[in-house]
């Protein structure tokens, strides 16, 4: 029997079936090519509502996992295959995805049926070969992510505060008149002589050829009015907020729920416990696993500025890392043409926006080939069927 290696895609948080782009099939023509005995098949899960419990999303995705790979060996005709399955699988998750994969892999491994067979304990339905997690943050989100991020709102906020501070001199607001005597004060409100025509022209002149600092502040006065539209939207904002304040709450509801989901990656000790757990399966079972994570390179060389180096220093990775021993399994992914962690993290299956993309499908081949080179590749036979899944 020809038997099937069935590369299954997980999204993350807020993804959905676009998120891997064109990667699952160039993955599985790479993976065919080297792996000639076995059908290489791909299945993406479907987009699902990132909220919520996250053993339940787990409980969700095994079950349509397990419909998927029981058509399959329908398909094939296994005699046995809840005892001897011709498909195993490789789990391939990104961000969050890959959570769901290992939380997935635990809870099947630890269903072992009551025998004293040492084979047991290696009994697994579906059989997951492995798990290939691409900038899953097993350990949490590294403070760089939130750090740099700040660090651009803080920049945009400052030139903001800039803009504001020049509308205010403009209308003689703030502290600028403050300190001055009543003669002082005299002399400023004496009328002025009009400007000659010549200086008007001038001045014209000087704002079409974006002279601003020829250009008297009354005549850059787009700036207040964009301080003035948000200042009318925050009231108009307030006055809506009232009037639907039941579909608010609903709408807290829905983030909280979501932020139920993405909790797991608060909670140190319970991502401490998940890796270790998939680690000692990686060593007592032969389960492979790795995380292939992002990390910034040339694009982003010229960008730590001393708000986010002085922070957190200059690594710039969407994940924290492990500092040793199952710091081996974490492949570093270089993405030279992002300039943020989020930026490199989203892009990743996208070789436009990741000039490491072909390399990095290399990689994640020679993992997978790695993997399933073993006894159940080794006695597959038969023909190559097309396979539809």
């Amino acid at each position: 029997m020809k038997k099937t290696l069935l590369l299954c895609f997980i999204h993350g948080f807020k993804g959905g079936d676009d998120t891997f782009g064109n990667f699952p099939e160039h993955l599985r023509a790479l993976v065919s090519h080297a792996l000639p005995k076995v059908d290489v098949a791909t299945i993406t899960y479907p987009k699902f509502e990132t909220r919520g419990d996250l053993g339940e999303c787990v409980g969700r995705f095994r079950e349509w996992l397990q419909d998927k790979v029981v058509d399959i060996e329908v398909q094939k005709f296994t005699s046995s295959p809840m005892i001897d399955p011709s498909v195993r699988v490789i789990l391939c998750g990104h961000s969050m995805g890959g959570i769901v994969a290992a939380d997935t892999v635990l809870a099947i491994s630890s269903e072992q049926p009551i025998s004293s067979a040492p084979e047991a304990t290696t009994f697994m339905f579906p059989y997951i070969q492995g798990i290939l997690a691409f900038d899953t943050p097993y350990l949490g989100i590294a403070p760089g992510v939130v750090a740099h991020g700040a660090e651009g709102h803080y920049n945009t906020a400052t030139s903001a505060f800039g803009a504001l501070s020049e509308a205010a001199s403009m209308f003689g607001w703030g502290a600028s008149g403050q300190g001055k005597s009543n003669k002082d004060l005299k002399k400023e409100e004496a009328p002025k002589a009009l400007p000659s025509t010549g200086g008007a022209m001038e001045t014209m002149a000087a704002v079409q050829r974006g002279d601003a600092a020829a250009a008297p502040a009354w005549q850059r006065w787009g700036k207040v009015a964009m301080f003035a539209g948000a200042a009318g939207a925050v009231a108009a904002g307030g006055a809506a907020a009232y009037m639907k304040r039941d579909q608010i709450t609903e709408g807290w509801t829905w983030v909280g729920s979501h932020l139920e989901f993405v909790g797991c990656l608060m909670r140190g000790e319970e991502l401490k416990k998940r890796l270790l757990s998939v680690v000692k399966l990686e060593e007592d079972q032969g389960l492979g696993f790795a995380d292939m994570f992002t990390s910034l390179g040339a694009a982003a060389a010229d960008k730590s500025g001393k708000l986010s180096s002085g922070l957190v220093g200059e690594q710039r990775t969407f994940c924290v890392l492990p500092k040793s021993g199952v710091r081996k399994l974490f492949i570093k992914q270089v993405n030279d043409a992002a300039t943020d962690e989020t930026q490199a993290h989203m892009s990743m299956f996208y070789p436009r926006d990741n000039p490491g993309y072909y390399n990095m499908s290399e990689q994640a081949k020679d993992l997978v080939v790695r993997w399933a080179t073993n006894d159940w590749y080794e006695s597959s036979t038969g023909e190559i069927d097309a396979l539809e899944v």
